[in-house]
């Protein structure tokens, strides 16, 4: 009698290095919205940078998981995959996505912890020992492999040039979904008087808080009515912008700080009438994208991932040497949008429904041709 027991699932491992909000959330929706994989996690907390990305292999040097026959790896990109490989020899022959949610060679230069090169040379050996890379936005693809060339051409000699066409190859740009509930038509039409402006991102200087405060003022000088919330994670030390911001502009806030409730979160993203990035360092640009699902206006610069999915006629241009411009170019754009009949933008490509298809597609195709070789 024949046997019609169904095929078994093809076996996943997941591994996640610093497992980050963003990168759990990643995670847990792409599990998620692959059933016809068996997938297992293997996830380290997001803390001690430095020995995370140096030395995830050894912390999972024993881990049973990784002793066990797989169809698929699927690394993020602070897992020192190469390592694995070496460690684990029965891994080197099957099959390897490095999934880049960052990479470290577009991390701004004055941020200390990103002084050695030892960070950047975890990224490449990974890269260069995946079948397939994929990058969440084609500015960090970009960033990676312009990167990688620059260090080729600082090395003293040995250095295998061909390698960069390799890797170019290999790569692909599949981001990271939003939520297809943060969707939303809004309740409200957009505020063009006293518009509810939102700034929500990490609370650090590479956010570009001190350019926030530039815009808000030179708004305030022109007579522009706004309120405003500035929200997102928080931490002990802040950068200086961020209480200029609130003594300058107090009587404006409707909310400021984390806000600990998800629901109270998605609730704004529907409230607000312009979300705005001044970051000089965004790989995608979650938020962004969130609120934008929830009907916000986009203001953003001309920079980084924006250009992917903020419309030209909601950016400003860049100025990285001259922040006034910058406010300037930003109030300018913005208080047009106001004057004129502009509407969201919403990015559906970046749902999850939109994205399930690909992620599936590439999966499967790693897999296939990994069995025909």
């Amino acid at each position: 009698m024949p046997d019609t027991s169904p095929a078994p699932k093809p076996r996943i491992l997941l591994l996640s290095a610093y497992d980050a909000d963003s990168h759990r959330r990643w995670r847990e929706q792409l599990v998620a919205s692959q059933p016809r994989f068996d997938w297992h996690t293997l996830a380290l907390p997001p803390r001690f940078f430095r020995w995370r990305i140096r030395g995830n292999a050894l912390s999972w040097l024993n881990e049973p998981l990784l002793k066990e026959s797989w169809d698929l790896v699927l690394a993020t990109s602070m897992v020192d995959l190469a390592a694995l490989r070496g460690l684990h020899p029965h891994l080197a022959a099957t099959p390897a996505i490095l999934y880049m949610h960052e990479n470290q060679f577009a991390y701004p230069e004055s941020e200390g912890q990103h002084a050695s090169v030892d960070p950047q040379m975890v990224n490449l050996y990974s890269a260069l020992a995946a079948d397939v890379v994929l990058f969440n936005s084609d500015w960090n693809r970009r960033s990676f492999l312009n990167g990688v060339d620059r260090l080729y051409h600082k090395l003293p000699d040995g250095v295998p040039m061909e390698t960069l066409d390799q890797l170019s190859r290999k790569s692909q740009v599949v981001p990271v979904p939003i939520e297809d509930r943060l969707f939303v038509e809004r309740a409200q039409a957009l505020n063009r008087t006293c518009p509810h402006l939102l700034w929500n991102h990490r609370w650090e200087y590479d956010k570009g808080p001190d350019r926030l405060l530039m815009l808000l003022d030179e708004l305030a000088d022109r007579g522009q009515p706004f309120r405003l919330s500035v929200v997102g994670q928080t931490f002990r030390q802040q950068p200086d912008a961020f209480e200029a911001i609130r003594q300058r502009h107090g009587e404006r806030i409707q909310h400021w700080g984390f806000l600990p409730k998800r629901s109270d979160y998605d609730r704004l993203l529907t409230e607000a009438d312009v979300v705005i990035s001044t970051a000089l360092h965004d790989f995608q640009g979650l938020s962004m994208l969130e609120a934008m699902a929830g009907g916000c206006l986009a203001l953003a610069p001309e920079r980084l991932a924006y250009p992917e999915y903020v419309p030209s006629s909601q950016s400003y241009p860049s100025h990285l040497d001259d922040t006034r411009a910058e406010a300037r170019g930003a109030a300018d754009c913005l208080m047009g949008l106001l004057r004129g009949s502009e509407h969201a933008h919403q990015p559906l490509g970046w749902s999850l429904t939109g994205l399930a298809a690909p992620y599936e597609n590439i999966l499967i195709t790693t897999l296939e041709k990994h069995r025909v070789c």
